[in-house]
């Protein structure tokens, strides 16, 4: 079957669709606010191995200009839209980089920068009730732990991305592979 640019247009818009279920669901069930916007950009990597970046882009912003409007949980909606919705598409950019520590270290300081500035949006201009508070009650050991465990989180999603990614294309490859005789 040709890849049409209605199919491309339907696979993008059914999985934006997916993903901002997928975000509401988070915000409902209060445990998602993390796990949520990870499984969310899981949903990118058809679009992305099928029909490149452009269209994986295009699908992210549906999902993130949707989850914005929709989701009303603030944190995870711009957690997706700034810190791991765009992150299927930049991985493909630095798998890239040699060496891998530098890669790595690229990887970590996009993460962390998208997370920083997450948080200053929420509290210098969302501002949710308690969200201060609760930052100033906690103290730095606690914060700093909060910090290691969002980066091992980034780590088993990167992972996780590269996992899905590779089954996606062997199973993309098997399916083309004519049949033996």
């Amino acid at each position: 079957m040709p890849n049409t640019q209605s199919r491309r247009i339907a696979l993008c818009g059914v999985l934006a669709a997916l993903g901002v279920v997928v975000l509401l669901v988070g915000s409902a069930l209060g445990l998602g606010t993390y796990a949520a916007p990870m499984l969310a950009c899981f949903l990118l990597l058809p679009a992305l191995e099928e029909y490149g970046p452009r269209a994986a882009l295009c699908q992210y912003a549906a999902t993130a200009i949707l989850a914005l409007l929709l989701v009303p949980e603030p944190e995870l909606s711009l957690f997706y839209a700034l810190a791991l919705g765009p992150y299927p598409v930049l991985r493909a950019r630095l798998e890239r980089l040699r060496p891998a520590a530098l890669r790595w270290a690229v990887k970590f300081a996009f993460f962390n920068a998208a997370v920083a500035l997450v948080y200053a949006l929420l509290l210098l201009v969302l501002s949710p009730p308690g969200l201060a508070a609760e930052f100033a009650a906690a103290g730095v050991p606690y914060l700093a732990a909060l910090a290691v465990l969002m980066n091992l989180a980034f780590f088993l999603c990167d992972r996780a991305v590269a996992a899905l990614g590779r089954a996606y294309r062997l199973r993309r490859r098997r399916k083309r592979r004519p049949p033996a005789p």
